[in-house]
């Protein structure tokens, strides 16, 4: 059976609803979606986990997906527990047993008493303990003092692992066994509902559409320490992308373990490969035919086929993490929440003096207090009614303070200060959060980070970024005919002038340029470069061969593949688009011509490469001016004209001929227009994008 295309971890608790506010010690998932990763959610009680987790299982059976779903607590119990109490060795057994006896709701359960019930079968005072109630619960030790144990008090994986807790513990720091005895029912539902297509790793293969696996988020600790925000939101969301980037070869090897009664915690003993994979989430491969049209489709109109590469591309680059000093340009790859409010507390907006309440209008004099409140120094104190105390710009306002009034407008006295009214309650002062508050989202993924964005980053507390690895972009020229600039030109022979553009291009859209060079009209010669370009790029763009013609090359070897999809524009200039998947690397075969190589790369090659980055589809943003020129146009395609600005209309370049390179070097954007029939005279509005607005 094919591998898992889903996963998600979930880290449980045993305790009641948490509330609507997401919190520490709570339930979390996260989510990798073939390659793309959600972001963590908070779920308030099991009522609502059980519910998630069953829409999710069906969603992702629904689109064809095998799903892994890791919960952080034990699947099974020492050895001998399973048979003492079910009569048999089977530990699903177990949790059919519990799922029948376990009463769940959001803010009561009777996992203290089952435990006491439990706990008489053996004499009492074990295997469980720890009773978290007021009242006491016959045969459950509130404690581990007189606690007598009939079972081995860990799992052979649990001896294994730093840093675990016992099973049998159900109240206190580490009482894993609540989370354990209130979470084996709701798998156990699951499990029943989707009959025959949940499997339990390890007492099953892992072979069915969705596998539950026992997974210790801790095992990437080193790495969940350096995550902002609440620690069970970073875990999930940290081991949900490893298990996404597990390499299929390493994902066999940590399911291939035997463990048949007590069960075992995946990934145990091959820590380094989790914190690897955790480190560098990769999407899958586009689909070789993500660029195909439908049957009988011949001119495609521009904003079909814009419609056509928006709807089936995705980001293809992994993510990792970066400190803000590097993170200028990046993409984020997930939603950047504010870990500290900020401001972080009610604070002054200027030099003064800060008392409470208002004041009305008047002359008004007010006792100074000793000392003084600045930033980063809170006044540790409280200012009397009636009095004031100094306070400087950006310091938090003193307990007794909540309005501050300028020093320019106050005349300082002998212990005491004089000014005339009224003064506003809150004057001059700034409300904790009144910018952002803790756990809002300050910046959404796919913004490209500004050097505001850092500024607001490290304000909110966050240091260290998730960020989309640059989108590389191997750029190739073909044709015999093509020389180096300044190299010595032969009859017939012209200089390459597109690879030096794209490329530069490619770099002004702050992606990662990979110059392929040139290749001759030999397909032996082209194929190997694209191989070579397929093992360092995440895209490439050619130029010249994407026609039909007998030395258009780069269109026959896609072809060779299945995967070319000659696409016809209705555009001028540019008509011909040859896209297609090479070793599972897009390929964008652009025209020859230095003009329609241009349009189409600014036109279907910037939107296109920014969603693929991560960024999102980049729409360019141009304006109605009035043409300072004359045009008849025929219905049927869309044109794009060279055009710059001056006194406030548009002129286009004296030629349309897209041999004209010059006409770029002389325009400072592009003149669109419609693919209805136009008869433009001098003064009617056009649209002008400016070059600036194709991001170069």
């Amino acid at each position: 059976m094919n591998g898992f295309q889903s996963f998600a971890m979930v880290d449980w608790s045993g305790g009641n609803d948490t509330g609507p506010r997401p919190r520490k010690d709570a339930i979390w998932i996260a989510v990798v979606r073939a390659g793309r990763a959600d972001s963590p959610r908070y779920l308030r009680n099991r009522a609502q986990a059980e519910e998630v987790l069953r829409d999710l299982i069906t969603e992702e059976r629904a689109a064809g997906r095998r799903l892994l779903i890791g919960f952080d607590f034990p699947f099974g119990y020492p050895v001998g527990f399973a048979q003492a109490v079910t009569g048999k060795k089977d530990p699903l057994a177990l949790w059919a047993w519990l799922a029948d006896r376990v009463e769940d709701a959001p803010k009561a359960n009777n996992r203290f008493d089952l435990a006491g019930q439990i706990n008489a079968q053996f004499s009492g005072n074990g295997p469980f303990w720890g009773n978290a109630l007021a009242r006491d619960i016959a045969n459950l030790p509130r404690t581990k003092g007189d606690y007598q144990n009939p079972f081995p008090d860990r799992r052979a994986c649990e001896k294994a692992a730093r840093g675990t807790f016992t099973c049998w513990q159900l109240a206190g720091a580490g009482s894993v066994g609540g989370q354990v005895l209130m979470g084996l029912p709701v798998l156990a539902r699951l499990r029943r509902s989707f009959e025959g297509a949940v499997s339990v790793w390890p007492f099953e293969p892992p072979d069915r559409d969705v596998a539950f696996v026992e997974i210790w988020p801790s095992l990437l600790n080193d790495q969940v320490r350096r995550m902002p925000g609440i620690r069970d939101a970073a875990q999930v969301h940290l081991m949900a992308r490893a298990l996404a980037n597990l390499a299929p070869t390493d994902l066999a090897q940590m399911l291939a373990q035997h463990a048949p009664e007590e069960g075992w915690i995946f990934g145990l003993g091959h820590e380094a490969t989790l914190q690897n994979a955790a480190a560098d989430l990769r999407p899958p491969p586009l689909t070789n035919d993500c660029f195909a049209l439908p049957g009988g489709v011949d001119w495609t109109p521009v904003d079909d086929a814009l419609a056509r590469l928006r709807d089936r591309l995705r980001p293809v680059v992994g993510v990792e993490a970066t400190p803000l000093g590097g993170a200028s340009g990046r993409v984020l790859a997930e939603d950047l929440v504010a870990v500290r409010s900020n401001p972080p507390l009610p604070n002054t907006a200027v030099d003064g003096y800060g008392f409470a309440g208002a004041l009305v209008e008047g002359p008004h004099r007010l006792p100074l207090i000793e000392g003084r409140a600045a930033a980063g120094l809170k006044f540790n104190g409280t200012v009397p009614p009636g009095h004031a105390i100094r306070v400087l710009t950006g310091a938090a306002l003193p307990d007794g303070v909540d309005t501050v009034i300028l020093e320019e407008d106050v005349t300082l006295g002998l212990g005491e200060i004089a000014f005339l009214g009224p003064v506003k309650v809150g004057a001059n002062t700034r409300a904790a959060g009144e910018d952002i508050v803790a756990g809002q989202v300050a910046l959404p993924r796919g913004r490209t980070v500004a050097p505001a964005d850092l500024a607001l980053a490290s304000a909110v507390g966050v240091g260290e970024l998730q960020v989309f690895r640059p989108l590389r972009v191997a750029v190739l020229s073909t044709g015999d005919e093509l020389l180096e600039a300044g190299a010595e030109a032969q009859p017939g022979q012209i200089f390459d002038a597109n690879r030096p553009m794209l490329l530069e291009i490619v770099r002004r859209w702050a992606f990662e340029p990979v110059d392929m060079g040139r290749v001759a009209d030999d397909r032996t010669a082209l194929r190997k470069r694209l191989d070579r370009a397929a093992t360092c790029a995440d895209v490439i763009l050619t130029s010249g061969g994407a026609s039909a013609g007998d030395e258009d090359h780069v269109s026959a070897l896609l072809r060779e593949t299945g995967s070319l999809q000659s696409w016809r524009i209705a555009l001028k200039p540019g008509r011909p688009l040859a896209l297609g998947m090479w070793q599972g690397v897009p390929v964008f075969g652009l025209p020859g011509n230095p003009v329609a190589a241009l349009v189409c790369a600014l036109v279907f090659g910037r939107p296109a490469l920014s969603l693929m980055a991560g960024a999102g589809w980049a729409e360019p943003t141009g304006f109605d001016i009035p043409a300072a020129f004359a045009k008849r146009k025929k219905a049927g395609r869309r044109e794009y004209l060279r055009a710059r600005v001056r006194d406030g209309r548009a002129e286009v370049f004296k030629s349309e001929g897209s041999g004209r390179i010059s006409g770029l070097s002389w325009a400072e954007g592009l003149v669109e227009i419609t693919d209805a029939q136009q008869d433009i005279a001098p003064g009617d509005l056009v649209r002008f994008i400016p070059f600036g607005s194709f991001g170069i």
